[in-house]
């Protein structure tokens, strides 16, 4: 491998990290627009396995803003990310899988404990975890998102849910 191509298969390793790591931060912040930017034309999510939908980048984006106004507060962690990028004999080619395990803490709105805990609490009484499998392609405006499958693995729910 030449120092040339070496170089470029760093830079797409950063360019792939800073995807998945959009991501997060899109989901995390309600970026519905930046959460669809991130995906090729023709990319598809499948979040079937939490409970979700599968479809088009556009209608998981709708569905996720729907969804997700039960969660004002969330964050979650994309971690033990294990990349594999395209070969062509020596060189990168223009596909990318990713398999990263996620943790997912968020409270739910209108939620109290057991004890009648402070309303206005930010602490965190939904969980869940499991793995990401992402595909990835490079395109004319750097990598973006083909596939992503969220494959859930546990979940956890504390405290109880406050009257409406």
């Amino acid at each position: 491998m030449t120092q040339r191509v070496a170089l470029a298969t760093v830079m797409d390793r950063l360019s792939i990290d800073a995807v998945i790591t959009g991501y997060a931060v899109a989901v995390d912040d309600g970026s519905w627009q930046d959460y669809r930017d991130l995906f090729t034309p023709d990319g598809r999510a499948d979040y079937r396995s939490a409970g979700g939908v599968e479809g088009s980048a556009a209608e998981v984006a709708h569905w996720l803003a729907e969804t997700m106004r039960l969660f004002p507060v969330r964050q979650h962690l994309i971690v033990n990310r294990r990349l594999d990028l395209q070969d062509l004999g020596g060189y990168p080619g223009d596909r990318a899988d990713v398999r990263a395990d996620y943790l997912n803490p968020m409270r739910l709105e209108g939620t109290q404990t057991a004890g009648g805990a402070d309303p206005d609490t930010t602490a965190p009484n939904f969980a869940s975890g499991g793995r990401y499998a992402f595909g990835l392609l490079r395109t004319d405006v750097g990598w973006r998102i083909r596939t992503v499958t969220v494959h859930e693995k546990w979940r956890s729910l504390s405290g109880s849910l406050a009257p409406s």
